[in-house]
């Protein structure tokens, strides 16, 4: 008997998916477990999966279409069954491609804050505006990530066809050129090349994600009664400590933001109230750090969780933000693996970023902001000396934590980033 495929309900709010891209075609055998389609959710990309035995028998959907939860995607027949005669018999309207609309209007190019994971981004990645570069009159379009890739390894976008929605050149696309030697000799990559503007007037109809992102954004900022309190941290104990670390461990090696995380488990730990979220009727006290980490991908940003951080250690951290990184960028990630924080960090000290103040994500109670560790002047003793400074910021809600509360929490995270020993205990 053919067996229905319908849409999946991915995430707790999803009503409807976008089929990015078929894995399979028509007429192929799958078994339980093969990815057969890339679905984008209201979260997050995520991959299709078999669960019976069977050979794809009629694709309903094409590419690029958004389909409702629950609606049919592909018809399987079973391994007894002609999937030609399955085909022939089985009828189904197809689900018309969603197109994007490009407008012809001059618009203001501007960065685009680039959110994380829904329900809301912890912190603004700026995004420049994708410049497509001609293919017989079509305009490609390109993540921001996949152009700097393409500008450092000297990748001709205009002989890459994109695997992104609706043909966009995302990562993996410049990685894959790159391998396959669609690079340009490095004698002609490493020429000054002039500076091509990359301004183009478009209007992008919003992803899934993206329509998310934006409506949890605005709630966050109208309802969540923000305030800030930011300390500067001494980094020089920690990075000397990391350093002799790595020395160790070669080849792994442990991040600055390792080392935060780990901290930050631990002062929640000492400071229960930032580790609490806010109902109608009461404030709820988590008994786990469950600790978000923002993550950057081609089209924003994602926040894996990692679950019961204040029971472990410095290097499972390590190893746990390195493989659901990874997954994030591959965007295999599962639902449960993107809910459920109750704290996250954002940090943006790679870009040279100083300071800035994160957007709280519901239901936590608060986020930290990490900026760049820089040499900076300090005063030691009677003198002023340079010594190499971070900032840290933290967003909290008013109705969960109290000025005083967030001040002695800052105030442990300092200690136990300026004394890290006490983070190997």
């Amino acid at each position: 008997m053919p067996m229905e495929i319908t849409m999946p309900k991915l995430s707790d709010t999803m009503t409807d998916g976008t089929l990015v891209r078929w894995l399979k075609k028509e007429k192929d055998k799958v078994q339980p477990g093969d990815i057969i389609a890339e679905v984008e959710t209201d979260k997050a990309t995520q991959e299709l999966e078999a669960f019976e035995p069977g050979t794809i028998a009629k694709i309903v959907v094409r590419e690029g279409a958004k389909v409702p939860v629950g609606g049919v995607i592909v018809v399987l027949a079973a391994p007894d069954e002609d999937s030609e005669a399955v085909a022939r018999a089985y009828v189904v309207k197809p689900v018309p491609v969603a197109a994007v609309k490009e407008s012809s209007t001059t618009a203001a190019p501007t960065p685009i804050p680039a959110p994380a994971r829904p329900p809301v981004a912890p912190a603004p990645v700026p995004a420049p505006s994708s410049a497509g570069s001609s293919d017989a009159g079509r305009r490609r379009r390109v993540s921001p990530l996949a152009r700097k890739i393409a500008e450092e390894k000297g990748v001709d976008l205009a002989v890459i066809e994109g695997s992104g929605p609706d043909g966009r050149i995302i990562k993996r696309d410049v990685l894959a050129a790159a391998t396959a030697g669609t690079a340009p000799p490095v004698g002609a990559a490493s020429r000054p090349v002039p500076e091509t503007s990359r301004l183009e007037a478009k209007t992008m109809e919003l992803s899934n994600v993206r329509q998310t992102i934006a409506r949890r954004l605005l709630e966050a900022k109208q309802t969540i009664p923000h305030f800030y309190v930011s300390i500067d941290v001494v980094m020089e104990a920690l990075l000397d400590l990391r350093k002799s670390a790595n020395e160790q461990l070669a080849p792994a090696k442990l991040s600055v933001t390792d080392f935060i995380a780990r901290a930050v488990a631990i002062a929640l730990t000492q400071t229960p109230a930032v580790n609490a979220s806010f109902s109608s009727t009461a404030i709820v006290r988590h008994g786990t750090v469950h600790l978000g980490i923002a993550v950057a991908i081609d089209d924003g940003l994602l926040v894996p969780v990692i679950r019961d951080a204040q029971t472990k250690d410095l290097r499972q951290i390590s190893a746990e933000i390195r493989q659901l990184a990874e997954l994030a960028r591959t965007h295999k990630l599962k639902a449960n693996q993107l809910t459920g924080g109750t704290f996250t960090i954002s940090n943006l000290g790679m870009y040279g970023v100083r300071d800035f103040m994160a957007i709280i994500n519901p239901p936590e109670s608060a986020i930290l902001a990490v900026g760049a560790t820089e040499a900076r002047p300090i005063v030691k003793g009677a003198q002023v000396v340079p010594a190499q400074v971070m900032t840290l910021s933290l967003s909290a809600d008013h109705r969960v934590v109290d000025g005083a509360t967030a001040a002695e929490f800052m105030s442990k995270l300092k200690a136990i980033l300026e004394n890290p020993l006490a983070m190997l205990i």
